[in-house]
């Protein structure tokens, strides 16, 4: 069990603000942390790592970690950290930058196994692809068999396909290692296939609390799909205006009256919804 009661002032988006967190985490869950940038997801996760100072309390498996101000170092807390930016030791080899952690050679070809990364073991970080990195970093986190693992945004600058293959290495572990698991993501999709639980912030507070399905999903039976989007561009056709929308990674038109059209702009957000009475799914092949 995981106990989080902490505060904290920030300089958030919208000047000065108070992270103030009250949180209990059950063993071996996978938490998604989600909400706009600024809101306090990474600074949460800085605190539980011990990397920046809070009042409060943090009691992991019975383990006080911090009680008011006085903190346990980061490097006793038994934690597994993934940065965005992989945070690898260039000058040593994929290998090395595993027994660094701990000098356990057979758990380190283990992790390497699963992550596919074994004939890789002798290379430097720096011959490596952003996904290969993001895996050697994530093998490194484990090498601790971390109480908590802590993710901030790790897929981010993957691509879409890479991203899949390595959200399936984390659930993997997660579950081998039976580790309790908090990752910050932006995309709903991956918090849909990692976490049982999503918390959503804003202004340094917890305004959602809940399952994924819960959180995530927006739509049930015959209510109306919803997205949000960014104009990107109107364009006038004969006697109709198009709209050129981003929904995520893709693009769509959608059809405008001249109302509409005038009171739109390029870059505006906005959210396209459509009844689900017949969705139309078509399968592709991988």
């Amino acid at each position: 069990m995981i106990e989080i009661a902490v505060e904290k002032e920030l300089l958030g988006s919208r000047g000065k603000m108070a992270l103030h967190v009250n949180l209990t985490i059950e063993p071996q869950s996978f938490v998604a942390l989600s909400g706009q940038s600024g809101s306090g997801k990474t600074t949460l996760l800085r605190i539980l790592a011990g990397l920046e100072e809070a009042k409060g309390r943090i009691v992991v498996n019975d383990e006080v970690w911090l009680d008011g101000s006085k903190a346990v170092l980061p490097q006793q807390r038994g934690i597994g950290f993934v940065f965005q930016d992989y945070a690898l030791f260039p000058n040593m080899s994929v290998l090395e930058n595993l027994l660094f952690v701990r000098n356990d050679r057979e758990l380190a070809f283990h992790l390497l196994e699963i992550t596919e990364l074994s004939e890789l073991a002798k290379r430097s970080p720096l011959t490596l692809s952003g996904g290969q990195k993001q895996r050697v970093s994530l093998c490194r986190a484990m090498m601790n068999r971390p109480k908590l693992l802590l993710m901030d945004e790790p897929l981010s600058a993957l691509d879409p396909s890479m991203r899949l293959k390595l959200q399936n290495e984390i659930l993997t572990l997660h579950k081998e290692f039976e580790t309790t698991t908090m990752i910050v993501s932006h995309d709903p999709s991956e918090m849909y296939r990692l976490s049982n639980r999503v918390l959503v912030m804003s202004q340094g507070s917890i305004i959602q609390d809940g399952s994924a399905k819960e959180v995530l999903l927006r739509t049930q039976g015959s209510q109306k799909f919803s997205f949000e989007g960014e104009v990107l561009e109107i364009v006038r056709v004969d006697v109709i205006y198009v709209a050129v929308i981003a929904i995520g990674q893709q693009l769509v038109e959608v059809v405008l009256d001249r109302s509409e059209a005038e009171s739109l702009k390029i870059g505006d957000n906005v959210t396209i919804g459509t009844k689900a009475f017949a969705p139309i799914i078509t399968f592709q092949k991988k």
